[in-house]
């Protein structure tokens, strides 16, 4: 890439007269000897595999390895086709992503996006919107182009992995991915896709990585679901007009610091917070002599 900025990739597409997903479809069909199809089908190809986890996670819930999670997503559309709820549609998305993150605990196929951990976000929100906003497959496309591109700078700018920086940098990293995609399905400026990101990555800032049992499992199913409702509401924010005080690629660089400063009992090494509470250390030893 030959931007090492958001604000940088956002004034270039602004210039150009184009969302940001279409600056990033551009440049990386640019890096593929400047194939457009081949680039666009293969992220279309990631959007499928999307849309088959969702339906497989929601009609055919399966548990866990370890029999911690399974089912929850699915439980909550049920919920959610009864009546009015507290947090209304947002739980379309919220549903969807807890399916999604507990699949990828029984072993289905998933797109890693940004990472296995995080990988119920983006489909929760994106096969909600396509479906209740009725977007067709470009725009979803290109929105994930939107999304890939703030997943390139926080990956350079700060880190996507848990074990590095914390769960900040994966259902955070997701959460903000997310939002971004939405504000560019929405029509958003590419200006109000990096207020989203802040406005969501900051909201997830110190986040720890903290699963039982080492298990993708326990919280991270549930980290999944609150980071699609984050997604959308930094989304809403932003496009009304709602601005963070601190820039995105600022947010990311702090990001990265507070990742640096987490000590390594809260970077997926389940040495601490919520796997060595007492039910967190029982569910590992049962866990561990099941094997």
């Amino acid at each position: 890439m030959e931007w090492d900025s958001l604000a940088q990739m956002a004034s270039e597409a602004t210039q150009q007269g184009i969302s940001l997903g279409r600056l990033m479809y551009q440049a990386e069909a640019e890096d593929n000897e400047g194939d457009l199809t081949s680039t666009y089908e293969r992220m279309s190809r990631n959007w499928q595999v999307m849309k088959a986890a969702v339906s497989e996670a929601v009609n055919y819930p399966l548990p866990s390895r370890s029999g911690m999670i399974g089912g929850d997503g699915k439980r909550l559309l049920d919920y959610v086709e009864q009546g009015p709820t507290l947090s209304g549609h947002v739980l379309g998305a919220v549903g969807r992503a807890l399916s999604v993150a507990e699949l990828n605990a029984a072993m289905g196929l998933i797109v890693a996006a940004p990472t296995a951990g995080s990988a119920g976000i983006l489909p929760g929100v994106l096969t909600m919107l396509a479906e209740e906003a009725d977007r067709s497959e470009e725009e979803i496309v290109l929105s994930l182009f939107c999304a890939a591109a703030v997943g390139i700078v926080i990956a350079q700018k700060a880190s996507l992995s848990g074990a590095e920086g914390g769960c900040q940098a994966e259902c955070g990293s997701a959460a903000a991915m997310a939002a971004a995609a939405a504000v560019e399905l929405a029509g958003g400026t590419p200006a109000q896709v990096l207020e989203a990101v802040a406005i969501s990555l900051k909201n997830n800032l110190g986040l720890v990585c903290d699963p039982v049992a080492g298990l993708v499992e326990v919280p991270c199913a549930k980290r999944n679901a609150l980071g699609a409702a984050n997604a959308l509401v930094a989304a809403d924010l932003a496009l009304a007009g709602i601005k963070s005080v601190i820039p995105a690629d600022e947010v990311i660089e702090a990001m990265g610091e507070i990742g640096r400063a987490m000590p390594v009992s809260l970077r997926e090494t389940s040495q601490g917070g919520l796997a060595q509470t007492p039910t967190g250390r029982e569910l590992a030893a049962k866990i561990l002599n099941s094997l």
